[in-house]
C-alpha cells in the first residue's frame, strides 16, 4: 500500500530502526522494491534521483510517481515514494506537482543562512501542500574523492539545531563519514557525532551514500537516530549486473523479441539480493 513519508519515518524511529530507500530509475527496479518489501514484510521506499529524468531520460516525473503509487497498491506493506537531491525552489515545485509528496532540497553547498533560507522557503510550501521535506547540513560528497574522510564537511550538531529549528523541515540528511558513490576504503561512520547530533534535534536522520559501509555500523547508526538509509550505487551496480548476465546467457538465442525477457529475468535477480538487505537491516 502507498504510504506518506512521514509515516514511515515515525514507524522507523518508534522502532528505533531504519526504512531503506532504494534509487530506482525505471519500472523494473521499483517493481522488484516493491515485490522485495512484501516478500520480507518490511516497509521499504522507492527513490528517485531527478537526473534519471532531466540527464537519462529513463522516465519522468509524473509517470513515475504513478507508476510507485500503483505498484504500492499491489501490496500490503507500506511503500514510500521520495525525490532526492533537488537544489531550486523551481525544481522542488515542479517534483512536487507531478505528484511527489516526499522531497529533498538540497542547499548544502551553500553556507549555512543562504541553505536555511532555501531550505525554509520550500519547507512553508510544501507544508501547505502536504509534503514532506528533508534537508541537508554539513555535505554528503563523493566516495571517489575520499569526501567520507573530510572532517571539514561533517555535520555540526550546533548547526543542525539551528537548521531544523529555523526551517522546520521534517527529515535532516547528515554527514558523518559517509558519502555518495564507491568508496575507496571501508568507511567509518562518526558514532559519536551522530549522537550528539541525534540530541540536538527532533527530526528524522538519513544516512546517504549507503553503499558499502559495513553491516554492523549500519546497524548501530540505526539505533542512534537515523531513520532513512539511501541506498543507490550498489542496486544500480546489481541491476548492470544482472542485465549482462542476461545478455551473455541469450547469446546463442536466435529468438528476434528475447529482449522481452529481460524485465523478469533481471527482477528474479535483483529481488533475492533486496529481500536479504531488507531481512538483515530493518527492523520494524
Amino acid at each position: 500500500m502507498y504510504e506518506k513519508t512521514e509515516n514511515i519515518l515515525k514507524m522507523a524511529r518508534e522502532s528505533n530502526t531504519a526504512v531503506i530507500s532504494f534509487i530506482c530509475m525505471d519500472y523494473t527496479m521499483a517493481r522488484a522494491v516493491v515485490y522485495a518489501a512484501e516478500a520480507a514484510n518490511t516497509p521499504a521506499m522507492v527513490m528517485l534521483y531527478p537526473e534519471h529524468v532531466t540527464v537519462q531520460h529513463t522516465t519522468g516525473f509524473a509517470n513515475y510517481a504513478a507508476m510507485v503509487k500503483e505498484l504500492a497498491g499491489e501490496v500490503k506493506v507500506p511503500i514510500g515514494l521520495h525525490a532526492d537531491h533537488d537544489f531550486t525552489y523551481d525544481a522542488i515545485m515542479n517534483t512536487i506537482g507531478a505528484g511527489f509528496e516526499s522531497v529533498m532540497i538540497d542547499g548544502s553547498m551553500n553556507d549555512l543562512d543562504t541553505n536555511i533560507a532555501l531550505t525554509k522557503k520550500v519547507v512553508l510550501k510544501a507544508h501547505e501542500l502536504g509534503v514532506c521535506v528533508e534537508g541537508e547540513i554539513g555535505h554528503v560528497g563523493a566516495a571517489a574523492a575520499s569526501d567520507n574522510a573530510n572532517e571539514d564537511l561533517y555535520t555540526k550538531a550546533d548547526a543542525a539545531e539551528k537548521f531544523c529549528r529555523e526551517t522546520g523541515v521534517n527529515s535532516l540528511a547528515v554527514s558523518i563519514g559517509n558519502a555518495h558513490g564507491e568508496y575507496k576504503d571501508t568507511p567509518h561512520l562518526d558514532i559519536p557525532r551522530l549522537e550528539e547530533i541525534h540530541a540536538a534535534t527532533d527530526v528524522s536522520l538519513v544516512l546517504h551514500g549507503g553503499s558499502g559501509i559495513p553491516d554492523d555500523q549500519l546497524l548501530i547508526a540505526f539505533s542512534k537516530g537515523i531513520n532513512k538509509f539511501n541506498l543507490g550505487t550498489e542496486f544500480l551496480g546489481k541491476y548492470y549486473d544482472a542485465v549482462a548476465a542476461f545478455s551473455l546467457e541469450n547469446a546463442e538465442n536466435p529468438d528476434p523479441v528475447k529482449i522481452i525477457n529481460l524485465p523478469e529475468y533481471v527482477q528474479g535477480r535483483l529481488q533475492p539480493y533486496l529481500e536479504e538487505r531488507l531481512k538483515t537491516l530493518c527492523h520494524f
